[in-house]
């Protein structure tokens, strides 16, 4: 009875050691820790019912704490977990079970030297052991999958020593399942090992299937030679070894069907925003486009806030990784106080188009963590496809205006009118020929209006074009001699019209020996020109 007492202890205290630190540190998953937890309650109620002396009801308890850790391992090696590609793993799992089946009914099994050791908990047991193993090298030097191990090592030694030399030492293996279990979930890097990671599908290869259909007909073959020679001698260890493949066969086709129907849900998803986005017209067209495709892709309540941001003035550059270093990230994560959802950006940058579009932008959305995980690649594309929307539309524009120009050109190529289109950063997109006679010299490639403009204008032309609306300033125009021509500069604000998207400026120059306070009844001189100003008083005075 006491040691019945010693097992409830150990047993209670280990999956309540798992549940606190589960709640504590808040894992990714906690199905899988869970799941752990009931195996170990599985396990001391065997171990409580053997000291009892019912061990026949204790064997199903360990049996379904096998079947709970088969459940825990396979959720902890599930798509989006530390271990991605667990195809491999699950055919090679499914093949070594066949094998140990092989190996225990042909030579173990009819060994008198094994005594009443179990050949269906030392295969589970190998099992474990190789899953936790795997789980290891993928997550590398993590504390508390050391610990899985360790307690993985535990349930193999306890079941081979145990039948062999009964007591209470050799029930010890099972004490350090309970005791390493238990640490591992206490210890904080077992949020490591559910976190999620971006899946990587393996490729189906024939041999792989082969194998795999082996291992499933290996233990009806082996039954069906029993049952031919005329005793079945091994029926539990091969109805283990069967039940085993049977699940791991189910999981890997549930695994191909799964990730089958999210890639055709993707494709669905990225078509249709495809055909949205090349029939977008504008920015506002594809930042519904976008929104549209990720309601397709994305679970509603996975998503917390999208935000389409077609410039760089509301992306979060200084979180890039490497930024400024060579070419740009496709994304990048930044973390959120919840450790369950963080913020995915998507820059929409294209290097090779830069030149049509070099404001940038990019697509943020936070939500749930192993949902943008998931679907990273996709979101990818996803932006990559927003950002060619978004280049052609402005490279339209562009060749819009461009023609718009050429039409502007041809009409009044002799009109003595002065007329230029200014960008908002006061670069010369366009100016009549009229205004290189004026100046007496071509326009320099990528002037702008502060080169012709004379210095003590400059000021009073900034602040005219930093504001917004229609106006006149009077400034003077440098000549190639070096002379000032006094101008009217009277001009309009179309930065907002999708074809112009500048400044519009009309200039009149004044008549020789008219100066322009003259012209202005009510004028200031104030608001004429400087050299306008010192030609007037030396006028006045005869300077």
């Amino acid at each position: 009875m006491l040691r019945a007492i010693e097992w409830i202890v150990l047993g209670t205290g280990s999956a309540a050691a798992i549940v606190y630190g589960v709640r504590r540190h808040r894992p990714a998953r906690t199905g899988p820790w869970l799941l752990l937890a009931g195996a170990i309650v599985a396990s001391a109620a065997g171990d409580v019912l053997t000291a009892l002396g019912r061990p026949d009801v204790a064997n199903v308890c360990f049996y379904v704490m096998f079947v709970l850790v088969a459940c825990g391992l396979l959720q902890l090696t599930r798509a989006g977990a530390i271990l991605v590609d667990r195809a491999r793993l699950i055919d090679l799992l499914a093949f070594a079970c066949s094998t140990l089946l092989v190996i225990w009914v042909s030579v173990v099994g009819d060994a008198g030297w094994m005594g009443d050791i179990s050949g269906a908990y030392v295969i589970g047991a190998l099992l474990l052991l190789a899953v936790v193993v795997r789980l290891l090298v993928a997550v590398g030097r993590n504390p508390s999958a050391v610990l899985l191990v360790v307690g993985a090592t535990g349930v193999l030694v306890g079941d081979i020593v145990q039948p062999l030399w009964p007591g209470r030492l050799s029930e010890t293996g099972f004490v350090v399942l309970y005791l390493a279990w238990g640490a591992a979930a206490l210890h904080p890097s077992m949020v490591r090992l559910t976190e999620p990671a971006e899946p990587r599908p393996s490729p189906w290869l024939g041999r792989w299937a082969a194998l795999l259909g082996i291992s499933v007909a290996t233990p009806p073959v082996v039954l069906l030679i029993e049952a031919l020679n005329g005793r079945v001698g091994d029926g539990v260890v091969i109805a283990a070894a069967g039940a085993i493949t049977l699940l791991l066969t189910i999981t890997r086709l549930t695994d191909s069907v799964t990730l089958n129907g999210h890639a055709l849900r993707r494709e669905r998803g990225l078509r249709q925003a495809s055909a949205a986005l090349v029939a977008a017209s504008d920015t506002a067209a594809v930042d519904e486009a976008v929104r549209a495709a990720i309601a397709e892709l994305m679970p509603p309540d996975a998503i917390r806030s999208t935000v389409f941001a077609a410039d760089d003035s509301r992306v979060p550059l200084e979180a890039a990784p490497g930024a400024g270093t060579g070419p740009p990230h496709r994304s990048w994560w930044i973390e959120d106080a919840d450790p369950d959802y963080a913020t995915l950006v998507c820059p929409l940058w294209l290097e090779p188009l830069a030149v049509a579009r070099p404001s940038g932008g990019a697509l943020i959305l936070t939500g749930r963590r192993d949902t943008l995980t998931a679907t990273r690649d996709t979101l990818e594309v996803l932006a990559g496809q927003a950002a060619l929307a978004l280049d052609r539309i402005c490279l339209v524009e562009a060749v819009g205006r461009r023609d718009s120009d050429l039409y502007l050109r041809a009409v009044i190529r002799n009109s003595a009118d002065i007329m230029a289109v200014i960008d908002e950063d006061q670069r010369i997109r366009y100016a009549t020929p009229s205004l290189r006679g004026l100046l007496g010299a071509d326009l320099p490639p990528l002037a702008t209006l502060d080169d012709l403009v004379h210095p003590d204008d400059r000021k009073r032309l900034r602040e005219a074009f930093r504001g917004s609306g229609d106006g006149v300033v009077f400034c003077s125009l440098v000549r190639a001699d070096g002379s000032p021509v006094p101008v009217e500069a009277t001009y309009r604000d179309l930065r907002d019209d999708r074809l112009v998207q500048g400044f519009v400026v009309t200039m009149r120059d004044f008549p020789q020996g008219h100066e322009p306070d003259e012209q202005l009844r009510h004028g200031d001189l104030d608001e004429l020109p400087a050299g306008a100003n010192r030609r007037s008083s030396r006028h006045k005075y005869r300077y």
